[in-house]
């Protein structure tokens, strides 16, 4: 018989706050006082000018003004108080193991980074755990990891996915290939024990191998196991681009026949001939909400994505995994099939607007880095498609890259949504620490959101961005006590002037803090005074609904 680890400290605060009231503003001193702000809850009602109190991890007051008694007391005249921001998809848990303090993020408000993109933390099987160097991963399990993350010291929350990607090559490797029936009943227990140790859903990203290699009957079986906790279906679909209706309707098969709430990672229409298919996509949504299908989604709020090579690549290239895919490239007959397949891409995205912003190989990043797939041919006088295969060769990676490819139009249609809540689809890095180059979203995302789209062009009000930044996402991933400002829940709490807040990062010139972000509380513990980072690493596991209250050892 399986031993399970003790329920967590966290897991006992929450179960002891709900056996004992949270005291009144009359009962004692609180910790953290913050008077003379304007107040946004976070349901999207209007804002009002009242205190927020907190003592220990939780919001011990939320009301009118009152001259409460608090060890700290903050004057947010002029300031906005809302609840922590979600980053619905974040790629930061290699940057938080280097540094926990999560600054580009923290300093734009954002209290829980949500990971999980196709790919995990855990399950891992020993093949899986086995690092390039010969030393093991020291965790097993999805609960493992994300235990081991919070241990090592982290500023931000963190909650997870637990990825269907992960899964995959957990049991059927980097195989073009259907799950067996054994193959998929193990994938299944094993996302169940991921719900159970607290995942949020199961996380697609069908665009990638091996992912693209499931055929939908195998993700509706996931999505079956995930669903009995009622945990969230989230896909990067299996096209953004010229396919992006039929992926679509296999979102919609995938959400019906397996009885699941469905969310669409970085909902967007790429490359220009595809950008009038937004429109189609979003009526189509909205009727699959009609007919009662919960489907929700987030963006990231620039005109460009970022992704390696892979994104130009076919999947078919990548079969058995990356020494394979190495290997195949160099075989003349593959050579010339990928070619011509590179070919056909770059008429769709063309290689000028391709940036190359990360590479492995140090010789190859001086020469390369911050220029074009089209610059770096000319130097090498080669074509783009030559160039795109022998540079992937030569740095022993997919490199990462900048894809300008969609419309500022439709990335203003999209925030007006209301069933869009926003993500960064990248790290939380520090200037002091950052290496090569990155999407600027990394620092801008929220910022954006604050003070380009809501301030300066009015596309929704600050009520209404505030909500799709923090109780919106939170209901959609059914955590509990986060989200919004009320007494007893948790005090994750961001303080920012709404008419400074704003982002600097560009795709030149990418490290660049976002500013106007004062004051950030998580658990209760302030991570940000007057703009700067305290050090402070409060950060805690956030668990789904299915959290069973121990780790499967």
């Amino acid at each position: 018989m399986k031993h399970l680890l003790p329920i967590t400290v966290a897991a006992v605060v929450v179960l002891s706050s709900c056996a004992s009231p949270v005291p009144g503003p009359g009962a004692g001193v609180h910790d953290v006082v913050i008077q003379n702000g304007t107040v946004y809850d976070g349901s999207g009602d209007a804002p009002f000018a009242g205190t927020v109190a907190i003592r220990g991890d939780r919001i011990s007051y939320i009301g009118p003004p009152a001259a409460l008694r608090g060890g700290t007391v903050i004057d947010a005249k002029g300031l906005a108080v809302a609840p922590g921001f979600i980053n619905m998809l974040s790629w930061t848990a290699n940057a938080l193991r280097r540094d926990g303090k999560s600054q580009s993020d923290i300093r734009q408000g954002v209290t829980l980074e949500v990971l999980g993109e196709g790919s995990s933390l855990g399950p891992l099987n020993e093949r899986m755990r086995r690092r390039k160097d010969g030393t093991d991963v020291p965790w097993t399990t999805l609960g493992q990891g994300l235990e081991h993350l919070v241990g090592l010291g982290v500023s931000p929350n963190i909650a997870s996915f637990v990825g269907a990607t992960t899964l995959r090559i957990h049991e059927v490797g980097y195989e073009n290939r259907p799950a067996t029936g054994a193959e998929l009943e193990r994938m299944q227990a094993l996302a169940r024990a991921a719900m159970e140790e607290g995942a949020v859903g199961i996380s697609t990203a069908l665009i990638y191998a091996p992912a693209d290699y499931a055929p939908t009957e195998e993700l509706v079986s996931l999505a079956k196991a995930v669903a009995e906790y009622d945990g969230l279906y989230i896909t990067h679909m299996r096209s953004e681009g010229s396919q992006l209706l039929e992926a679509l309707d296999e979102l919609f098969t995938i959400t019906r026949e397996a009885g699941i709430r469905s969310e669409i990672y970085h909902l967007k229409a790429s490359r220009r001939a595809n950008w009038h298919k937004l429109d189609e996509l979003i009526r189509r949504v909205e009727q699959a909400q009609r007919d009662g299908l919960r489907i929700t989604a987030d963006m990231y709020t620039y005109n460009a994505s970022s992704t390696g090579l892979t994104g130009v690549i076919p999947t078919w290239v990548q079969e058995g995994g990356h020494e394979a895919w190495m290997n195949r490239m160099r075989e003349p007959e593959a050579r010339r099939r990928l070619l011509g397949d590179l070919r056909e891409q770059l008429a769709q995205q063309p290689p000028e607007g391709i940036l190359m912003v990360g590479f492995k190989n140090e010789a190859l990043g001086k020469q390369f880095m911050g220029k074009t797939v089209a610059e770096a041919a000319r130097l090498r006088g080669q074509s783009p498609e030559e160039a795109i295969i022998d540079l992937v060769l030569e740095d022993d990676s997919r490199i990462q890259c900048v894809y300008f490819s969609m419309s500022m139009d439709n990335i203003r249609k999209k925030i007006a949504l209301p069933w869009v809540s926003f993500c960064s689809d990248a790290a939380s890095l520090d200037p002091a620490n950052a290496t090569g180059m990155t999407h600027p979203r990394a620092y801008g995302s929220f910022a954006r959101v604050l003070g380009k789209f809501s301030r300066d062009e009015k596309i929704i009000p600050l009520r209404e961005a505030i909500r799709r930044l923090t109780s919106f996402p939170a209901a959609n991933l059914k955590i509990r006590n986060r989200g919004s400002l009320k007494e007893g829940y948790f005090a994750d709490v961001v303080v920012f002037d709404p008419e400074t807040v704003t982002d600097h990062a560009t795709f030149r010139e990418p490290h660049q803090f976002s500013t106007g972000v004062m004051h950030v509380y998580v658990n209760g513990v302030q991570v940000l005074k007057d703009g700067e980072h305290t050090g402070a690493t409060p950060g805690r596991v956030v668990r789904g609904p299915g959290w069973k209250g121990h780790i499967v050892p």
